[in-house]
Parts: C-alpha cells; structure tokens; sequence
C-alpha cells in the first residue's frame, strides 16, 4: 500500500509538470506568432468558410480558452485586496522580465494564489492515500512549509527572469553600441540605426530599440520612448545612454561622438566587471575545495598511513 500511495502521488506530481511544461511551450511558440484569432479569420476569408466568430473562438488552444480566463478571474478577486501601489510595481517588474508568457499583473496575483493551493492541496492528498502516513503534527509542518514556501515561488521566478534579461542586455550592450555608432557614422537617423541593430540581433536589446522604434512612429516624443526604454531595463549603463542621447539631442551636440564615447565606456566596463569575477573566484573555491576536495585528498594520502599505523599497535603487547 505505501509504494502504491507514492506511486499515485509521483503520478499526480508529473502530470502537474507536465500540464506546466506544455503550457508553457505553447506560450512560447505563440509569442512569436500572431493573434491565433486573425490568423483563423485570414484563413477563413481565402477559403471562404468564415461562419461566426465562436467557432473560431472554439479552435483557440485550452491555454487560451480556460486556463488565462480563469487565472484573470482569480486575479481580478484579488485585486480588492491588493494595494495600488503594489499592482504598479508589480506591471514595472513584469515589464522588466519581458512579459514572459505575457503575462500581466492580475494573472501574475493569481498565480501567487494557484501555487501555494496546488502544492498543498498535492501533499494533502498525498498524505489521504499513504497507508502509514507521519504524525498528524509533523503533516502540518510540512503542509505550512510547503505552502509558505509556495508562496515565494512565482516572486523568486520573477526575479530570476529579471536578472537573466538584465544580464542578456548588459553582455550585449557594448557590441550594440558599437553597431549603433558606425551606422550613425554613416549617415543614417537615430531610429533607423536602431531599427538595424534590432535586425542584427534577436536579442532582448533589440526587442527594446524596436519597441521604441514603434512608439515613436505612434507619436511619442523620442525622449518618453528612451525614458521608457530605460525605465523597463532598470540598468544603470542603460540610464547613462538614455541621458547621453537626450543630451546630446538637447543641447545639439554630435550624437555620433556621444554613441562613440558610451561604446568606450561599456567596453571598459565590461572589463571591469570581468575583472571582478576573476577576483571573485578564489574566494568562490573555498567552500568546494574544502568540504568535496580536501576530504578526497586526505582519505587517499591518509587511509594508507593509518592502516598502517593500525597493523603496528595492534602488534604491539603491553
């Protein structure tokens, strides 16, 4: 019966990763496609068959169709109880991810909700059908541990998705500087320089020089756009650019020598900060070295001379 009531909790653990893991590969596709709704209508208008906007609402995925509706409701219920300030910080760090899996701050509230749910509501059940369960109070630890902890799980993955596109920015930063430079040398505009180096690179820098591209063409003052863009990063290197260029375009100064000047400095702070690591490493060595190397390294020196040491008191008789 216990490897029976593990089994099932396994079972029921890998279908939960499972459904995740498909949600979000199907998210992932789906950012770089069009809206699946228009995409179904084109086609429908080229063959004909259009016949009513549910069917084509019924062709979307189940993502699409049950899964967002449902964690907006959730997220909208907790919105009573959410402080504004909180919901702003909350859409200024999604930006600052990317958007990933687009998703928005009242799905990000219910997800806070829907994790520690699910993960106890998994080991509650497993409990239920484990034939000898542990005592009801060491259950009760570990269910409001898990559920804390659960709790944390969605702020944790934001930061980590924060950190890693701030690093993917900041490594690509200088190389697009110098890019940007030699085609404002040139002779081309600021915004059509940018639009090359969003064609060069696929990266999340170029996916912010594009979106600034397009709020310009909506009419938003260059300066707002770059402001955004800097606000959305939340680096300080993007912020020095930022300023450089609205400098530069303030008080007329020569924007190519400006874009020069910032590609030294990034460069020189690329170096600094690889410099930094470097030093960092011993320091970061210590913790393996002594507790994984020099264990192994005195059981091969040592196990010898004490095996030996043994076999010569044990001779001796007293």
């Amino acid at each position: 019966m216990l490897i029976l009531g593990i089994t099932a909790g396994l079972v029921v653990l890998v279908l939960i990763v499972g459904v995740v893991i498909a949600g979000m590969r199907v998210a992932a596709q789906e950012e770089s496609e069009q809206d699946p709704i228009l995409m179904r209508l084109a086609e429908l208008s080229q063959t004909g068959g259009i016949s009513s906007i549910e069917e084509v609402e019924l062709q979307q995925p189940f993502r699409e169709r049950i899964i967002l509706p449902m964690l907006r409701r959730i997220g909208e219920f907790s919105l009573r109880f959410t402080p504004q300030k909180a919901l702003r910080d909350t859409e200024t760090r999604l930006e600052m991810a990317g958007r990933p899996y687009r998703l928005d701050a009242t799905t990000f509230l219910a997800l806070r909700i829907i994790a520690p749910v699910a993960l106890v509501g998994f080991f509650v059940f497993l409990y239920s059908i484990a034939p000898t369960p542990p005592p009801l109070g060491q259950r009760l630890l570990i269910i409001a541990l898990t559920g804390f902890l659960a709790i944390f799980m969605p702020e944790l993955w934001l930061r980590g998705q924060i950190s890693r596109r701030q690093r993917d920015i900041l490594k690509s930063m200088p190389d697009a500087l110098d890019l940007l430079t030699i085609c404002v040398e040139a002779g081309l505009g600021f915004e059509a320089a940018m639009s090359k180096v969003a064609d060069k690179w696929q990266t999340a820098l170029g996916y912010e020089f594009l979106r600034v591209i397009r709020e310009i063409q909506l009419g938003i003052p260059r300066r707002e756009a770059l402001r955004g863009m800097a606000q959305r990063v939340g680096l300080p290197e993007m912020n020095s650019f930022v300023s450089a260029v609205i400098q530069s375009e303030t008080l007329g100064a020569s924007l190519a020598k400006v874009l020069r000047i910032q590609a030294e400095q990034m460069r020189i702070r690329r170096r600094q900060r690889a410099e930094e690591e470097a030093n960092k490493a011993p320091i970061k060595m210590v913790i393996p070295m002594v507790f994984l190397i020099f264990p192994a390294i005195f059981i091969v020196l040592l196990t010898p001379a004490a095996i030996q040491i043994m076999k010569v008191f044990s001779n001796i008789t007293f």
